[in-house]
Protein backbone atom coordinates (compact mmCIF):
# COMPACT_ATOMS: atom_id res chain seq x y z
CA UNK A 1 0.00 0.00 0.00
CA UNK A 2 1.19 3.53 -0.80
CA UNK A 3 2.07 5.17 2.51
CA UNK A 4 1.46 8.72 1.25
CA UNK A 5 -1.76 10.03 2.74
CA UNK A 6 -4.70 10.14 0.36
CA UNK A 7 -7.67 12.50 0.14
CA UNK A 8 -10.61 11.74 2.42
CA UNK A 9 -13.93 11.74 0.57
CA UNK A 10 -17.15 12.85 2.25
CA UNK A 11 -20.49 12.41 0.49
CA UNK A 12 -23.97 13.57 1.43
CA UNK A 13 -25.50 10.41 -0.04
CA UNK A 14 -24.59 7.59 -2.42
CA UNK A 15 -25.09 9.55 -5.66
CA UNK A 16 -21.39 10.31 -6.11
CA UNK A 17 -20.59 6.60 -6.07
CA UNK A 18 -22.15 6.48 -9.54
CA UNK A 19 -21.58 10.02 -10.77
CA UNK A 20 -20.12 10.45 -14.23
CA UNK A 21 -18.46 13.65 -15.29
CA UNK A 22 -18.87 13.56 -19.04
CA UNK A 23 -18.00 9.90 -19.74
CA UNK A 24 -15.75 9.17 -16.79
CA UNK A 25 -16.92 7.78 -13.46
CA UNK A 26 -15.86 9.93 -10.54
CA UNK A 27 -14.80 6.75 -8.74
CA UNK A 28 -12.25 6.12 -11.49
CA UNK A 29 -10.24 9.02 -10.05
CA UNK A 30 -10.41 7.37 -6.63
CA UNK A 31 -9.39 3.98 -8.01
CA UNK A 32 -6.36 5.62 -9.63
CA UNK A 33 -5.04 6.49 -6.16
CA UNK A 34 -4.77 2.81 -5.24
CA UNK A 35 -1.63 1.11 -6.48
CA UNK A 36 -2.61 -2.46 -5.62
CA UNK A 37 -3.55 -4.64 -8.57
CA UNK A 38 -6.01 -6.53 -6.35
CA UNK A 39 -7.38 -3.86 -4.02
CA UNK A 40 -9.61 -4.59 -1.05
CA UNK A 41 -12.59 -2.43 -0.12
CA UNK A 42 -14.26 -2.53 3.31
CA UNK A 43 -17.77 -1.28 4.08
CA UNK A 44 -18.59 -0.31 7.67
CA UNK A 45 -22.36 -0.54 8.05
CA UNK A 46 -22.61 0.15 11.79
CA UNK A 47 -24.62 3.36 11.36
CA UNK A 48 -27.39 1.57 9.44
CA UNK A 49 -27.41 -1.62 11.50
CA UNK A 50 -25.47 -3.60 8.89
CA UNK A 51 -28.39 -3.41 6.46
CA UNK A 52 -27.53 -5.60 3.44
CA UNK A 53 -29.58 -3.39 1.11
CA UNK A 54 -27.12 -0.54 1.53
CA UNK A 55 -24.15 -2.85 1.27
CA UNK A 56 -25.44 -3.95 -2.14
CA UNK A 57 -25.15 -0.32 -3.32
CA UNK A 58 -21.51 -0.31 -2.22
CA UNK A 59 -20.91 -3.60 -4.01
CA UNK A 60 -22.29 -2.20 -7.26
CA UNK A 61 -20.10 0.89 -6.95
CA UNK A 62 -16.96 -1.16 -6.31
CA UNK A 63 -17.81 -3.50 -9.19
CA UNK A 64 -17.90 -0.48 -11.51
CA UNK A 65 -14.20 0.17 -10.77
CA UNK A 66 -13.26 -3.53 -10.80
CA UNK A 67 -12.69 -3.95 -7.06
CA UNK A 68 -13.86 -7.51 -6.47
CA UNK A 69 -12.37 -8.12 -3.01
CA UNK A 70 -14.86 -6.40 -0.74
CA UNK A 71 -16.47 -7.12 2.60
CA UNK A 72 -19.21 -5.91 4.90
CA UNK A 73 -17.57 -5.12 8.25
CA UNK A 74 -20.22 -6.04 10.81
CA UNK A 75 -20.88 -4.25 14.07
CA UNK A 76 -19.64 -7.27 16.03
CA UNK A 77 -16.23 -6.59 14.41
CA UNK A 78 -14.96 -10.14 14.35
CA UNK A 79 -11.30 -11.09 14.04
CA UNK A 80 -11.91 -11.81 10.35
CA UNK A 81 -13.41 -8.34 9.91
CA UNK A 82 -10.44 -6.76 11.65
CA UNK A 83 -7.97 -8.63 9.46
CA UNK A 84 -9.79 -7.48 6.34
CA UNK A 85 -9.70 -3.83 7.43
CA UNK A 86 -6.00 -4.12 8.28
CA UNK A 87 -5.32 -5.10 4.66
CA UNK A 88 -7.95 -2.85 3.03
CA UNK A 89 -7.01 -0.18 0.49
CA UNK A 90 -10.36 1.60 0.76
CA UNK A 91 -12.75 1.88 3.70
CA UNK A 92 -16.22 3.41 3.47
CA UNK A 93 -18.24 4.45 6.54
CA UNK A 94 -21.92 4.18 5.70
CA UNK A 95 -24.77 6.53 6.43
CA UNK A 96 -27.49 6.09 9.01
CA UNK A 97 -27.52 7.09 12.68
CA UNK A 98 -24.36 8.93 13.75
CA UNK A 99 -24.52 7.91 17.42
CA UNK A 100 -25.36 4.29 16.68
CA UNK A 101 -22.42 3.95 14.32
CA UNK A 102 -20.07 5.86 16.58
CA UNK A 103 -20.67 3.52 19.51
CA UNK A 104 -19.47 0.62 17.38
CA UNK A 105 -16.51 2.52 15.93
CA UNK A 106 -15.41 3.71 19.37
CA UNK A 107 -16.15 0.61 21.47
CA UNK A 108 -14.59 -2.00 19.17
CA UNK A 109 -11.31 -0.21 18.52
CA UNK A 110 -12.23 0.28 14.86
CA UNK A 111 -11.70 4.02 15.24
CA UNK A 112 -8.04 3.62 16.20
CA UNK A 113 -7.57 1.27 13.27
CA UNK A 114 -9.12 3.77 10.85
CA UNK A 115 -6.75 6.48 12.04
CA UNK A 116 -3.86 4.12 11.43
CA UNK A 117 -5.20 3.15 8.00
CA UNK A 118 -5.32 6.80 6.97
CA UNK A 119 -1.71 7.31 8.05
CA UNK A 120 -0.72 4.23 6.04
CA UNK A 121 -2.27 5.56 2.83
CA UNK A 122 -5.70 3.93 2.66
CA UNK A 123 -8.53 5.85 1.00
CA UNK A 124 -11.27 6.70 3.51
CA UNK A 125 -14.79 7.63 2.48
CA UNK A 126 -17.86 8.58 4.51
CA UNK A 127 -21.49 8.95 3.51
CA UNK A 128 -23.77 11.20 5.60
CA UNK A 129 -23.34 9.82 9.15
CA UNK A 130 -20.03 8.34 8.04
CA UNK A 131 -18.91 11.76 6.81
CA UNK A 132 -19.74 13.28 10.20
CA UNK A 133 -17.81 10.51 11.96
CA UNK A 134 -14.66 11.39 10.03
CA UNK A 135 -14.96 14.99 11.22
CA UNK A 136 -14.62 16.76 14.57
CA UNK A 137 -17.87 16.54 16.53
CA UNK A 138 -21.52 15.58 16.39
CA UNK A 139 -24.29 16.72 18.71
CA UNK A 140 -26.42 14.15 20.50
CA UNK A 141 -30.04 14.17 19.42
CA UNK A 142 -31.96 16.76 21.41
CA UNK A 143 -28.82 18.32 22.93
CA UNK A 144 -28.06 22.02 22.63
CA UNK A 145 -24.92 22.56 24.68
CA UNK A 146 -21.31 21.40 24.86
CA UNK A 147 -22.38 18.62 27.22
CA UNK A 148 -24.08 16.94 24.26
CA UNK A 149 -21.05 16.96 21.97
CA UNK A 150 -19.53 13.67 20.83
CA UNK A 151 -15.93 13.78 19.67
CA UNK A 152 -15.49 12.00 16.34
CA UNK A 153 -12.39 10.67 14.53
CA UNK A 154 -11.05 14.19 13.82
CA UNK A 155 -9.39 13.14 10.58
CA UNK A 156 -11.17 16.01 8.84
CA UNK A 157 -10.87 19.28 10.83
CA UNK A 158 -14.50 20.33 10.38
CA UNK A 159 -17.92 19.58 11.78
CA UNK A 160 -19.66 17.93 8.84
CA UNK A 161 -23.37 18.12 8.06
CA UNK A 162 -25.20 16.47 5.17
CA UNK A 163 -28.41 17.09 3.18
CA UNK A 164 -29.76 19.76 5.56
CA UNK A 165 -30.02 22.48 2.93
CA UNK A 166 -33.82 22.68 3.19
CA UNK A 167 -33.57 23.21 6.98
CA UNK A 168 -30.93 25.95 6.58
CA UNK A 169 -28.35 23.65 8.20
CA UNK A 170 -30.00 24.00 11.61
CA UNK A 171 -28.29 20.99 13.19
CA UNK A 172 -24.89 21.96 11.82
CA UNK A 173 -25.27 25.50 13.13
CA UNK A 174 -26.31 24.16 16.55
CA UNK A 175 -23.25 21.93 16.70
CA UNK A 176 -20.95 24.85 15.89
CA UNK A 177 -22.62 26.94 18.61
CA UNK A 178 -22.22 24.08 21.10
CA UNK A 179 -18.47 24.28 20.39
CA UNK A 180 -18.57 27.97 21.39
CA UNK A 181 -17.96 28.81 17.76
CA UNK A 182 -14.41 27.45 17.84
CA UNK A 183 -14.94 24.93 15.02
CA UNK A 184 -15.67 25.41 11.34
CA UNK A 185 -18.64 23.57 9.87
CA UNK A 186 -19.12 22.35 6.33
CA UNK A 187 -22.52 21.45 4.94
CA UNK A 188 -22.71 19.03 2.02
CA UNK A 189 -26.00 19.30 0.10
CA UNK A 190 -27.85 16.35 -1.39
CA UNK A 191 -25.98 14.81 -4.30
CA UNK A 192 -22.74 16.54 -3.36
CA UNK A 193 -19.47 15.75 -1.68
CA UNK A 194 -16.09 17.06 -0.72
CA UNK A 195 -12.50 15.91 -0.85
CA UNK A 196 -10.24 16.83 2.05
CA UNK A 197 -6.69 16.73 0.72
CA UNK A 198 -3.53 15.93 2.71
CA UNK A 199 -2.34 19.54 2.33
CA UNK A 200 -5.45 20.72 4.19
CA UNK A 201 -7.30 22.03 1.16
CA UNK A 202 -10.97 21.34 0.48
CA UNK A 203 -12.50 20.54 -2.89
CA UNK A 204 -16.22 20.70 -3.54
CA UNK A 205 -17.57 17.81 -5.60
CA UNK A 206 -20.60 18.21 -7.87
CA UNK A 207 -22.49 20.60 -5.56
CA UNK A 208 -21.58 23.86 -3.83
CA UNK A 209 -20.45 23.40 -0.23
CA UNK A 210 -21.61 25.64 2.62
CA UNK A 211 -18.88 26.69 5.05
CA UNK A 212 -19.91 28.10 8.43
CA UNK A 213 -17.73 30.02 10.86
CA UNK A 214 -18.56 31.90 14.05
CA UNK A 215 -17.44 35.53 14.11
CA UNK A 216 -18.21 37.61 17.22
CA UNK A 217 -20.96 35.22 18.21
CA UNK A 218 -22.64 35.16 14.81
CA UNK A 219 -22.57 32.32 12.29
CA UNK A 220 -21.33 33.41 8.88
CA UNK A 221 -21.74 31.38 5.71
CA UNK A 222 -19.42 31.12 2.72
CA UNK A 223 -19.90 29.08 -0.44
CA UNK A 224 -17.24 26.77 -1.87
CA UNK A 225 -17.86 26.21 -5.57
CA UNK A 226 -16.97 22.92 -7.31
CA UNK A 227 -14.60 22.91 -10.31
CA UNK A 228 -16.18 23.47 -13.71
CA UNK A 229 -17.31 20.33 -15.50
CA UNK A 230 -14.40 18.67 -17.21
CA UNK A 231 -11.83 20.22 -14.86
CA UNK A 232 -9.06 18.17 -13.28
CA UNK A 233 -10.58 16.54 -10.19
CA UNK A 234 -7.23 16.65 -8.45
CA UNK A 235 -7.57 20.43 -8.22
CA UNK A 236 -7.81 22.31 -4.92
CA UNK A 237 -9.89 25.05 -3.39
CA UNK A 238 -10.29 26.68 0.03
Amino acid sequence: MNEARQPIYLFSDSQLLFWREETRLFLDSVRALISSKSPRAAYVGASNGDDPRFYSIFEAAMESITISERRMIHSAFSDADRRFVVDADLVLLAGGDIERGWRVINDTGLGELLIRKYAEGAVLMGISAGAAQLGLFALREGAESAAGLIEMLRLVPFIVGSHEEHEDWTNLRSTIEACDGKAIGIGIPSGGGMAYHPDGSVQALRRTLHEFTSVNGRIRERLLIPPAEGADLSGRSH
